[in-house]
């Protein structure tokens, strides 16, 4: 119960700060700042994000986004920033099962990835009310339980260095307009904010073949995955369907956001469905025994690239999690994460198991790594602009 009143207090806090950050720097937002509009590097078929109204997409406000997004003086001890935990080639996730603060200490959950968070329509693992990218980015920066960016208690800090430093100035202006305050923490989350939004994955090798009509763009061994992962034999589409591969997702041509949670059987602790106590998923927003163990289902874009695997990274590789999914639920033998997670009774009617042959394992993964879009990971757009490494 302590870690999740602290979880609650930390994200209580949050809210209190972006409530008073909209109340506070009104006067602000009616000053003039630029207005260009914004060209989504998207093709057709793919719909646009939802933007803030409040939030307006800008080429300005993205291009100072970039900047804070890799600025390392945003962390307490200037040696960690957005990208130490995002990083590019990776499709914006960092490799290691959980995330690694400025501090060192340890956050509970494995980096998610950012390709596409513009179509989220919730975001991290599981808070149903995570809602907005610029609410969001205050939690790494001046959240403590756990300590990731470190900034609690030095917003002015942070203030002055911005305001110190010209290049800063020269961004804020552009991107915001003139002004005596316009490098604040309202700004500065806005502009973050608006880069996250600008990072699009949608030119994979399947893409070109789903949707831009290149037959030879991936394998027959892939087209055969597809077929076998948006089968009622493998359910995989359930929760991974869709032009995002999620099922939490929004855009234009949605008439409502989908937002959905989902226990997968990773854990069976005490034969009632317990998962480990630091990480039952929304059942610690929700304190709804029916809700332990329900994570949101990211999306598959690149998912090659980002292991580990699950809300804990505990799944090492992609041959692992289509063997948990197998299963029906992973089981562990012994220790203190003891349990059967096939026989989870709060898990997902969608995890029942499943058969495959050798071809087929083979095939699957083929499909999976077709989603991989080496354009996205290497577009300089989205790359460190200070070019001194992440």
């Amino acid at each position: 119960m302590i870690f999740k009143w602290k979880r609650w207090f930390v994200l209580s806090s949050v809210f209190a700060i972006a409530f008073s950050l909209s109340i506070g720097f009104n006067h602000i937002l009616s000053a003039p700042f630029p207005s260009n509009t914004y060209v989504w590097d998207i093709p057709a078929w793919m719909p646009k994000p939802i933007v803030p109204s409040d939030n307006p997409m800008t080429a300005e406000k993205v291009e100072l986004g970039r900047y804070l997004f890799y600025e390392k003086r945003l962390s307490v001890n200037s040696e960690f920033s957005c990208a130490s935990c995002h990083i590019q080639a990776l499709a914006f996730t960092d490799g290691k099962p959980v995330s690694v603060g400025a501090t060192g200490e340890k956050h509970p959950r494995n980096a998610m990835s950012l390709a596409n968070i513009a179509y989220n329509s919730v975001l991290t693992w599981a808070h149903p009310g995570m809602k907005k990218l610029e609410v969001q980015a205050l939690v790494p920066m001046f959240g403590e339980r756990p300590v990731e960016m470190g900034l609690a208690g030095k917003e002015q800090d942070i203030l002055k260095m911005l305001r110190e430093d010209a290049n800063y100035r020269k961004l804020f202006t552009a991107a915001f307009g003139r002004g005596d305050n316009n490098i604040n923490l309202h700004n500065l989350t806005k502009a973050i904010a608006s880069f996250e939004r600008s990072l699009i994955s949608v030119n994979s090798p399947y893409d070109k073949y789903r949707y831009g009509g290149d037959k030879n763009a991936i394998s027959a061994s892939a087209k055969r995955g597809e077929t076998l992962f948006n089968s009622e034999r493998l359910e995989c589409f359930h929760c991974h369907g869709g032009l995002n591969f999620s099922d939490s997702i929004k855009h234009e041509r949605l008439a409502f956001e989908e937002i959905a949670f989902h226990n997968t059987g990773l854990y069976n602790l005490d034969g009632k469905g317990a998962y480990p106590a630091n990480n039952t998923g929304i059942h610690e927003i929700t304190q709804k025994s029916a809700d332990m163990g329900k994570f949101k289902a990211p999306t598959l874009r690149n998912i090659a690239l980002t292991a580990p695997y699950m809300h804990d990274g505990s799944i090492a590789t992609l041959e692992e999690a289509i063997a948990h999914y197998a299963a029906g639920g992973r089981t562990i033998a012994s220790g203190t994460l003891a349990g059967v997670g096939s026989q989870n009774p709060l898990k997902s009617h969608f995890i029942s198991g499943f058969k495959l042959t050798s071809q087929e394992k083979q095939d699957l993964l083929d499909f999976l790594k077709s989603l991989t879009d080496e354009e996205f990971v290497k577009n300089p757009a989205f790359s460190n602009p200070n070019r001194t490494g992440n």
